[in-house]
C-alpha cells in the first residue's frame, strides 16, 4: 500500500520520500517511477525502522533537505512468527509497527507544522477491538505470539493517535485508518502453509490495493478538520471507542517516553546517529 500511495502522489506532482529497509525494493520503486515518467519525484531512504537511532537519523536527513512536510503516511510493519529482539533490546513488532510510528509522528511534527494543510495518516487496525496492551510485559517476553504482537502494536497505534491529537495547540490532524483485508503485504516471514492459506483468502476476499489506498489520497488532498479521525474502511467510527481511551493513551505515552529515556541514557549518540 505504501508503494501504491507513493506512486499515486508522485503522479499527482508531489515530492515523495519513501522509507524502507530493503534496498532492492527501493530500486524497483524508483524504476517504476521512471517507467511512469515521474523520475525525481520519489526519494528513497534506506533505513531500519526497528532502530531508534536509525529512525531519528532519517528524520534528521529529511529535515536537512526539506523545510516543509505536508503529509506523513505510516505503513511500517513486520511479521515475526518467533519473538525477535532488536539491537535496542525491544521486541521487533513493537519497535517497527508502533515505536517507529511514534518517533516519526512526533519528530517530524516541526516540518508538518509549517504546512498549510498538514495531516498524519496511520494505517493500522482501528475499529478492531481484539488484542490489548500487555502493560506489565510490553516486550512480550512471557506471552509472545505472532498474532498477539500484531494486535498489541495495532492497539498501541490507536492510542498513539488519540494522544497525539490531544496535544494542546496541535494543528496536525491525525487519521487512524483501517483499510481492511487488502491484497498486499510481505508474507515471506510466515510459514509456507500459512502463506498459501493467506494467498487463497486474499484471492477470494481481499480488497484491491487501489481501493484500499483511495481514502488515503482523500485525507491528503483534503485533511479532516477534526484533531482525530478514526476510519474503518469507509466508515467513520466514534471516538468513544474503548481502544481510544485517553487514560490508556496517556499511560502508553508515559511508558514510551520511559523506553526512549532509558535508551538515550544507555546509548549516547552523535549528531549523525552513530554510537
Amino acid at each position: 500500500m505504501g508503494r501504491a500511495v507513493a506512486l499515486g502522489r508522485a503522479a499527482r506532482g508531489d515530492t515523495v520520500i519513501v522509507l524502507g529497509s530493503n534496498r532492492e525494493k527501493g530500486e524497483r520503486l524508483l524504476n517504476e517511477a521512471a517507467r511512469l515518467e515521474v523520475t525525481g519525484a520519489i526519494e528513497f531512504e534506506q533505513v531500519d525502522l526497528s532502530g531508534i537511532d536509525d529512525t531519528r537519523a532519517v528524520v534528521r536527513r529529511i529535515a536537512a533537505r526539506h523545510d516543509v512536510l505536508d503529509a506523513l503516511t505510516l505503513f511500517a510493519n513486520r511479521q515475526a512468527p518467533r519473538r525477535t529482539v532488536t539491537g535496542d533490546g525491544l521486541e521487533q513488532v513493537f519497535a517497527v509497527y508502533y515505536l517507529s510510528r511514534y518517533l516519526l509522528s512526533y519528530e517530524l511534527s516541526p516540518l508538518l507544522r509549517r504546512s498549510r494543510t498538514p495531516v498524519i495518516v496511520n494505517v493500522a487496525g482501528v475499529g478492531t477491538t481484539k488484542g490489548r496492551l500487555h502493560w506489565d510485559d510490553l516486550q512480550l517476553e512471557d506471552e509472545y505470539g505472532m498474532v498477539t504482537a500484531q494486535l498489541q502494536a495495532a492497539r498501541a497505534n490507536d492510542l498513539l493517535g488519540a494522544r497525539f491529537a490531544a496535544q494542546q495547540d496541535n494543528p496536525i490532524p491525525y487519521v487512524l485508518y483501517h483499510p481492511g483485508f487488502t491484497r498486499t503485504g510481505d508474507l515471506s516471514p510466515l510459514r509456507p502453509a500459512l502463506r498459501v492459506t493467506l494467498r487463497v483468502l486474499a484471492a477470494l476476499a481481499a480488497r484491491p490495493v487501489e481501493r484500499a489506498v483511495s481514502p488515503i489520497h482523500r485525507f491528503i488532498d483534503d485533511p479532516p478538520r477534526a484533531p482525530l479521525s478514526a476510519i474503518d474502511r469507509d466508515k467513520s467510527l466514534p471516538l468513544t471507542l474503548r481502544t481510544l481511551d485517553p487514560h490508556d493513551a496517556d499511560r502508553l505515552a508515559q511508558a514510551t517516553r520511559a523506553i526512549l529515556t532509558a535508551h538515550d541514557r544507555a546509548v549516547p549518540t552523535t549528531r549523525d546517529g552513530a554510537t
